[in-house]
């Protein structure tokens, strides 16, 4: 009696069930397309020269997305800038240095909680903290300190992943030819854990890009382009995200979605290099 799995015959569920998995991915993948083709055919037509390189003006009669572009450049930026270091050192105390301990299941406790939280009461905090209590307002540093918050789970999630993935026998040696735990894991371990921590990143950025009901209570809706590259930090700036919403509520639909093929043309974007820079982790 062959008793191997390759030599058993199909059974009708297993054939059932093989079909189902298939369907539910073309069904997916075809949600996917129909979205993304339903925007294109709805938004191209609004896109163009003005549109992009302009700032709405009632004056000339012209609709152009120039100043949220460049507010979500900042926000991005910033807003990076902020939650990166913070995010990878949480990481790598919960990774190298914490001992297993309450300390440590209150902070991946705390962590999985402002994951789970819905962006609108991070919007409400950052209103009433960091635009009322510290005096910022509506702006576009208030929006960012915000984001801060949001995107921190992601970072510091993503980044201890990547860090456990880095062999013990890398510490082991490290420490075994004499190196203190800090050239260690700057040397080291955070080099080898590097693509993961790009990934962290981007997706963060990912994140960013697609937020709108935070940044509504926070940055503001302002379109114009900054007067001081500092300055305009203190001001107000609407993002790509926030002016659909608006345009949508005016009921511009064609503006709204040519703001929408370009957001979903940024996120492919973003898909793309996570894909890239995993590949390129894996094969190192």
């Amino acid at each position: 009696m062959n008793n191997s799995v390759y030599g058993s015959k199909k059974r009708i569920s297993d054939i059932g069930l093989l079909f189902l998995i298939y369907l539910s991915a073309a069904i997916a993948v075809g949600i996917l397309i129909g979205i993304v083709a339903y925007v294109f055919v709805r938004g191209i037509s609004s896109i163009n020269l003005t549109f992009l390189t302009t700032v709405t003006s009632a004056i000339r009669g012209t609709f152009g997305i120039l100043g949220n572009i460049v507010n979500t450049l900042y926000i991005i930026v910033i807003t990076i800038v902020i939650a990166t270091p913070i995010g990878i050192g949480a990481a790598v105390y919960l990774t190298e240095y914490a001992k297993p301990g309450r300390l440590v299941n209150l902070i991946e406790f705390t962590t999985e909680t402002l994951s789970g939280i819905p962006s609108i009461i991070y919007g409400l905090f950052g209103m009433v903290f960091f635009g009322t209590s510290l005096k910022l307002g509506f702006s576009i540093l208030c929006g960012c300190l915000t984001l801060t918050i949001m995107i921190l789970p992601i970072i510091i999630s993503t980044t201890q992943s990547a860090l456990k993935t880095v062999p013990m026998s890398y510490r082991s040696g490290a420490m075994g030819i004499g190196a203190t735990k800090w050239y260690m894991i700057r040397t080291i371990i955070l080099p080898s854990a590097m693509p993961g921590i790009v990934t962290a990143v981007i997706l963060s950025i990912g994140r960013i890009v697609g937020e709108s009901a935070a940044l509504l209570f926070t940055a503001g809706s302002a379109y114009l382009l900054p007067k001081s590259f500092f300055g305009h930090v203190f001001t107000s700036g609407g993002t790509l995200t926030i002016q659909m919403y608006l345009s949508m509520s005016k009921a511009e639909y064609g503006n709204a979605f040519g703001i929408a093929l370009i957001l979903i043309c940024v996120v492919l974007l973003i898909n793309f290099l996570t894909k890239v820079v995993i590949k390129i982790g894996t094969k190192q």
